[in-house]
C-alpha cells in the first residue's frame, strides 16, 4: 500500500487521502482481481481532484443555481465575511458595556427597516427557520396548510416532514388546485398555526384558486392563531425600489416580505441567497413576541447563523438600505439589457468559430419567479450536445452550459464580462 501511494501521490491531493485510496484499491483488486490497482488509484484521485469545491463559470443562464451555490454576493459581503472568518469581532459582545450582547442585533434593525416588521431573526437558511418556527409556535399541535403547497424541493425537502420533524402535526386542507377560506376555517378549532407556503419550482395554471395573504391574515386574526407566510424567495419589496423603472414582467405575483406583512401576515419566512442575493440565510421577520418566543427555542443554537454569513448579510442589508441594491450581483445580472447580451454572445461565437446565436431565456433559478424567464439572447453550440458539455466541463476552469433537450446552450447573463474570452477559448477548444 505504501508503495503504491508513493506512486500515486503528484502532491494535489492530502497524504491521508492518497493513502485511503490505495488502500481502497488494493482491497478492490483483492476481491475481484480485474485490472491493475494502480489504474484505479489514478482514477479514483482524478475523480476526488474532480469533487474539491472549486470554482465555475455558470453559462447555464440560471442566475441562482442551486448546485452552483445559489447567489454570488457582493465584494462588500464577501469582504464582510472573509474579515470575520480570518479574525474575531463583536459576534456577541455589547461593546458598549463589554458584557455579552445579542446575536445580529445590527442585521435585526435593517430587516425590521426593509421589511417592516417588529422584529427578526437570522439563522442558516430557510428551511431551518421554517423548522424552528414549527417547532416553536406549534410544537405538539396541528399546522394548517394547503393541499396545493405541500411542496418537494431540492434533496428531498417536503413541507409534511418539516412540520412532523417539528413535532406537530400536518392538516392538509382544500385540494391540489382549489383551496378556498372557508377549508381552513373549518380546521381552525383544532389548530395552533396557518401556514402558507410559496409553491417555489412550480406553477399551477388553470382551473384554480387560492387564499390571499389579507384573506388568511384577517381569519387567523379572528380566531387568535398566528399566521406565517413563508415566502422562499426573498424579495424584500415587490415595488423594487433599488432598481430604475417599473417592476420587470418576469417578477409579477412574486410575494414580497414587506407587502405580506402589510397584507397582514404575523411573520413572514423567506431565504437570503435567493432574490435577496446574500449569503445562505433564513429570516424570520414580523410580530415581535412571536419571534421573541422563537429566538428562545432551544432549536434555535442549532440553527443560528454562522458569523461569516451574518457578517455577509449585513452587509448585503446594508446594500440595500443604502438605496444600492441594484448592485446585488443578482440584480446587475437580472437587468442587463438584452443589446448588451447580444453584443457579448456575437463577440464569443467570433472568438470561438462556433456557434449561433438566438432568442431565449433566463431563469431566475433556486425556486424564484417560477414558469417564468427573462428574455435575451443566448449561444447555440454545434455538435453532440452531451459530448460538448462534458468537454466544457473538464476545461479549466469548468463551463457549465445548459442542456435545452438536444441542444447545448451558453447564455452570458451569469458570466462576468471579464470570462468572456475563457468561454470562448473553452467553446473553441470543446468542438474541434
Amino acid at each position: 500500500m505504501d508503495a503504491l501511494a508513493r506512486v500515486i501521490d503528484d502532491g494535489t491531493l492530502p497524504r491521508r487521502l492518497v493513502i485511503e485510496v490505495a488502500r481502497q484499491a488494493i482491497a478492490e483488486w483483492r476481491v475481484d482481481g480485474e485490472g491493475d490497482p494502480e489504474d484505479r488509484a489514478r482514477i479514483e484521485m482524478a475523480r476526488l481532484r474532480r469533487t474539491a469545491p472549486e470554482p465555475v463559470i455558470n453559462a447555464t443562464g440560471v442566475l441562482l443555481h442551486t448546485n452552483l451555490g445559489r447567489a454570488p454576493v457582493h465584494p462588500d459581503a464577501a469582504a464582510a465575511a472573509a474579515a470575520a472568518a480570518g479574525g474575531y469581532s463583536a459576534l456577541e459582545m455589547d461593546l458598549d458595556t463589554g458584557e455579552r450582547g445579542g446575536r445580529g442585533e445590527y442585521v435585526e434593525a435593517l430587516l425590521r427597516s426593509l421589511t417592516g416588521g417588529e422584529a427578526a431573526l437570522a439563522v442558516g437558511n430557510n428551511a431551518g427557520a421554517l423548522l424552528l418556527t414549527v417547532a416553536a409556535l406549534a410544537g405538539g399541535r396541528n399546522v394548517v396548510s394547503s393541499r396545493g403547497e405541500q411542496i418537494e424541493i431540492g434533496g428531498s425537502f417536503r413541507l409534511p416532514e418539516i412540520i412532523a420533524t417539528a413535532g406537530a402535526r400536518s392538516i392538509e386542507v382544500g385540494t391540489t388546485n382549489r383551496t378556498r377560506l372557508r377549508d381552513y376555517a373549518r380546521v381552525l378549532d383544532d389548530a395552533s398555526l396557518i401556514l402558507k407556503v410559496h409553491p417555489s419550482n412550480f406553477r399551477v395554471e388553470g382551473f384554480t384558486e387560492e387564499v390571499s395573504y389579507g384573506a388568511l391574515a384577517d381569519l387567523a386574526r379572528s380566531r387568535e392563531v398566528p399566521f406565517v407566510a413563508d415566502i422562499g424567495s426573498g424579495l424584500l419589496d415587490e415595488r423594487l425600489p433599488w432598481l430604475e423603472g417599473p417592476p420587470p414582467a418576469w417578477l409579477e405575483g412574486e410575494p414580497a416580505a414587506r407587502q405580506t406583512l402589510e397584507a397582514g401576515a404575523d411573520l413572514v419566512l423567506f431565504s437570503g441567497d435567493k432574490l435577496l442575493g446574500g449569503p445562505q440565510a433564513g429570516i424570520i421577520a414580523g410580530k415581535a413576541a412571536l419571534v421573541r418566543r422563537i429566538s428562545g427555542h432551544p432549536m434555535a443554537r442549532a440553527v443560528r447563523i454562522s458569523k461569516e454569513a451574518l457578517a455577509s448579510l449585513a452587509a448585503t442589508l446594508s446594500l440595500y438600505a443604502a438605496g444600492r441594491g441594484g448592485e446585488v450581483p443578482f440584480w446587475a445580472m437580472a437587468t442587463i439589457h438584452a443589446d448588451e447580451l447580444d453584443r457579448r454572445c456575437r463577440a464569443v461565437v467570433a472568438t470561438a468559430g462556433v456557434g449561433e446565436v438566438t432568442d431565449d431565456r433566463s431563469l431566475p433559478g433556486a425556486g424564484s419567479a417560477p414558469g417564468r424567464g427573462i428574455p435575451g439572447p443566448v449561444i447555440v453550440v454545434p455538435g453532440d450536445a452531451a459530448e460538448v458539455r462534458a468537454r466544457l466541463l473538464a476545461s479549466d476552469p469548468p463551463v457549465v452550459g445548459r442542456l435545452d433537450r438536444d441542444r447545448l446552450l451558453i447564455d452570458l447573463r451569469a458570466v462576468d464580462a471579464r470570462h468572456d474570452a475563457v468561454v470562448a477559448g473553452a467553446l473553441a477548444a470543446a468542438c474541434r
